[in-house]
């Protein structure tokens, strides 16, 4: 794990030529180009609307698009870095075969590619709370330290599904499958608090009520999406006991999801 930043740094400029080219090739041929960035959670959020007016979801003071909206911004980023990540060493075969270079440099570059669409979402983001009428606030300070968490927890998932994946390509098929079932466990379609409220003050789990909101906040998403609404829509810092949870589960899974990878990468070229 201690080689990850010098390497990063190291070949700043491969991680910077490689992101801009995924980049220019993705949208080159496309009529909508960068909008598709756009696209994608403003159909979902149109989605979660019309599903909130059949079930009913309490989204507190604050509208229920903009909280969606706010959600998936960070939920898609983390979403796409890890799946791209996965699938970022098989997709580079021919540089894998040609020339050595740290290979994490591929899961690092899809990381870094989704930064581009993440800032357009914040945008759009800032755009909609402009709309409803909502100020920024100092809380949003907080807003580069939880990206920085979104990418730690996209590249724990990255570094062992990428190295798995050059042996078992069933793993790339699986993980969008495995990621929607996560976005229905993690606060997108309804907030955190709907949750807690269940949990801690219903005790809707019985004697397990505490037990089950600590397996929840366990999913770095839980704490994440919600501290992103905190500081973003509700002018409040991160909460702690929401948070702290996944924080130290990504912070404790990333070394070995890293020495994994680093080990396997020696193989990449014989097996790919």
């Amino acid at each position: 794990m201690t080689g990850l930043i010098p390497n990063l740094w190291q070949y700043r400029e491969l991680v910077a030529a490689l992101a801009w080219k995924n980049v220019a090739v993705r949208y080159k041929q496309s009529y909508m180009g960068i909008l598709w960035a756009v696209l994608k959670p403003v159909v979902l959020v149109i989605i979660f609307v019309i599903l909130r007016s059949i079930v009913g979801i309490d989204s507190g003071t604050i509208p229920y698009p903009v909280l969606t909206y706010c959600a998936l911004t960070i939920w898609i980023f983390f979403q796409e870095s890890a799946s791209e990540g996965v699938n970022s060493v098989v997709g580079n075969t021919n540089l894998i075969r040609k020339i050595y270079f740290p290979r994490e440099v591929f899961p690092l570059t899809s990381v870094v590619t989704k930064l581009v669409e993440l800032c357009i979402g914040l945008v759009i983001l800032a755009g909609l709370m402009a709309w409803y009428g909502m100020a920024p606030n100092w809380q949003m300070l907080w807003i580069p330290a939880l990206v920085l968490y979104a990418i730690l927890a996209a590249l724990t998932i990255a570094f062992v599904g990428a190295a798995l994946n050059v042996y078992y390509r069933d793993i790339a098929a699986a993980l969008p499958v495995l990621l929607s079932l996560m976005m229905y466990m993690s606060p997108v379609i309804y907030p955190l608090q709907l949750v807690r409220d269940k949990l801690l003050v219903q005790h809707a789990g019985g004697d397990w009520s505490q037990a089950l909101y600590l397996i929840f906040t366990l999913n770095p998403l839980a704490g994440l999406i919600d501290a992103f609404q905190n500081v973003t829509l509700r002018g409040l810092p991160p909460d702690a006991e929401a948070i702290l949870p996944g924080l130290v589960l990504t912070l404790g899974l990333l070394p070995f999801s890293y020495l994994y990878f680093k080990r396997a990468e020696a193989y990449f070229a014989d097996v790919i």
